[in-house]
């Protein structure tokens, strides 16, 4: 697989893995404000990575990735908080918070080179 083709599974993996936790948030005000602000950059990064793959120039590419570098550390600290506030239990999120943050520093490495 190339690799434009596995981030782009990679990133929608982790959206549907978003919405699947947002589900699971606990009732409150405090969940559901923290949830919606995570499912709406967390869903983000396969939507704009998708948008990355079909940029017309390098300067498109460069911005495009941009904000995909963005919504995935915005989305690190959504994650961050809902562990922080004890929302949910560090435990549960040790694998979401490093997928979240492995493609940050990817799609960070991607924007780098160019």
């Amino acid at each position: 697989m190339y690799p434009a083709e596995e981030l782009k599974n990679r990133s929608k993996q982790f959206a549907i893995r978003i919405v699947k936790l947002f589900r699971l948030l606990p009732r409150t005000e405090e969940a559901r404000i923290i949830g919606r602000q995570v499912l709406r950059s967390g869903t983000s990064i396969a939507a704009n990575y998708r948008a990355v793959c079909r940029s017309r120039s390098k300067a498109e590419f460069i911005a495009k990735i941009g904000i995909v570098v963005e919504e995935a550390d915005e989305t690190v600290l959504w994650l961050e908080l809902l562990v922080d506030t004890d929302i949910i239990a560090q435990k549960r999120m040790t694998d979401l918070l490093a997928e979240a943050n492995e493609l940050y520093l990817r799609c960070f490495a991607i924007h780098s080179e160019k």
